[in-house]
């Protein structure tokens, strides 16, 4: 709701048109409320345990045709879907790039168990928002963070060794690959916490040392130093 009052105040809505989104959103905090859905995407924090516990509900609440979707950006599909008994091949990944209003990525991402139904389903889904999906496979980090997180943990411990300053590294990737924003001030942005946490998942199920995370991106989430959320991350906010 906050998404549309900021877009009617850039004038990228009018106040009618936020009105009209307004009524065609409903809340609630019963779970019975999926019990008509026919596609159903969660968006709950990167916890396995919390994850797991809403598929294994949404299994018995949701109709049985309804595509069960989670919008995870490094736990494994597989797992999640094992915990949605009877509805395994139901279970896919709709991973929204952020800013979801902003950016029209959608990474579209296969379990084990996922039917081609399903997919095929999650793929027609996106497109028809007018995102568009890249079809991945269940494997750490999939695509987006499998490419996205080494490049920010290496300019992270390029700072920390001093070969470049903040404004120095950010700045080399901006002006001189003409992306939008650099790699640690894209950092702050997704949340230093979160970086961390792919990071770890890259590193472990990999045992690849090139994803070893940064001794200084860990430092900064034990000082609490997050990025734009918390205040303070390589930047100050």
């Amino acid at each position: 709701m906050r998404l549309l009052e900021k877009d009617v105040s850039k004038s990228r809505l009018t106040s009618e048109q936020a009105t009209a989104i307004r009524a065609r959103i409903t809340t609630t905090q019963n779970l019975s409320a999926v019990s008509d859905a026919d596609f159903i995407i969660e968006a709950v924090p990167e916890i396995p345990s919390l994850k797991k516990d809403i598929f294994s509900r949404l299994a018995e609440a949701a109709p049985k045709n309804a595509v069960l979707a989670t919008n995870t950006s490094s736990i494994s599909i597989t797992s999640i879907a094992a915990a949605a008994h009877g509805a395994q091949e139901r279970v896919v990944a709709t991973h929204f790039m952020n800013p979801v209003p902003v950016q029209k990525g959608v990474e579209i991402i296969s379990g084990l168990q996922t039917s081609p139904e399903t997919l095929e389903r999650a793929v027609s889904f996106v497109k028809a928002m007018e995102k568009i999906p890249s079809v991945s496979k269940d494997t750490p980090g999939f695509l987006a963070n499998r490419i996205l997180m080494p490049y920010i943990n290496e300019a992270v411990t390029c700072l920390e060794t001093g070969v470049g300053e903040r404004e120095d590294i950010d700045n080399i990737m901006k002006n001189g690959t003409n992306v939008p924003m650099g790699p640690l001030q894209l950092a702050d942005f997704i949340g230093l916490d979160t970086c961390l946490a792919i990071m770890k998942v890259l590193h472990e199920d990999t045992g690849d040392s090139k994803y070893r995370p940064s001794v200084l991106l860990k430092k900064y989430v034990d000082a609490g130093w997050l990025g734009k959320k918390s205040g303070r991350g390589f930047y100050e906010y």
